[in-house]
């Protein structure tokens, strides 16, 4: 089969400006059938549409909580009985927390950590399997520069350490399900233009995190989605294991 047979999910690309949707149509431009999950279905349905009439590929929208197996579950059934064979997973789905350490509440520890992290083992061990069976599979997490230099613009604690388990689960997953033909791979974009960045920044902290980046402006989606739809080619099958930094020279290690 090639790409074209086969479907590619980004989880959490509802977002217009987002790196999920950016991903979804970099997938959608190289021949993939697209699949959006979404908690918000409308976005989720607005993303296939969008991306069908710009691509001709087909695609679908879903209402997906990654947090809820069941709901993991029925998600993974539409797509199933409508669209061809996954072949690509993209766990973008996530939400940040830029509260600080001693402020963190239990229970806001264990929401950033239900989304980023079992969010991505509960879609993530549902699709696998099919890869497995058929001999082909690229997974992807969106990682974040947070996990590697601890915290970041907008990522305390609890987001940092999500993330950082975010690296840890694609690295040994990916020694464990190499032989199946499955590649594994995380992206730890840094300072990306994006809804969650638009009007929570004033211009003067703006400037100060450009004036830190090398090669001089933020990152845009396209940047971290060409990227992504690069591990995801078949012929990018010998890359596993791997994190790759998309953050302009701002954090170097």
């Amino acid at each position: 089969m090639s790409v074209s047979d086969r479907t590619a999910i980004v989880t959490g690309a509802g977002s217009r400006r987002g790196i999920g949707r950016a991903t979804a149509h970099a997938l959608a431009a190289a021949g993939w059938s697209v699949a959006i999950l979404d908690i918000d279905e409308a976005s989720a349905k607005d993303a296939a549409t969008e991306i069908a009439e710009r691509h001709r590929v087909q695609t679908l929208g879903v209402n997906c909580d990654v947090t809820d197996e069941r709901s993991v579950e029925q998600a993974l059934g539409a797509l199933a009985d409508a669209m061809p064979p996954v072949g690509a997973l993209v766990n973008n789905a996530g939400i940040t927390s830029p509260t600080p350490f001693l402020q963190v509440t239990g229970e806001e520890w264990d929401r950033i950590f239900a989304v980023n992290v079992r969010g991505a083992y509960n879609i993530t061990r549902e699709v696998v399997a099919g890869m497995a069976e058929r001999g082909f599979g690229r997974v992807v997490f969106l990682s974040s520069v947070s996990a590697e230099r601890g915290g970041g613009i907008f990522g305390g604690v609890a987001y940092s350490a999500a993330k950082a388990a975010q690296l840890g689960f694609a690295r040994a997953l990916a020694r464990e399900v190499g032989p199946s033909g499955i590649t594994v791979n995380s992206v730890a974009p840094g300072f990306v233009d994006t809804d969650i960045t638009a009007g929570k920044l004033d211009p003067r902290r703006k400037a100060e995190l450009v004036a830190g980046i090398p090669v001089g402006r933020a990152g845009q989606v396209d940047d971290v989605a060409d990227l992504i739809a690069y591990l995801c080619r078949e012929e990018s099958g010998y890359i596993t294991g791997a994190t790759y930094d998309v953050n302009g020279g701002a954090h170097i290690h």
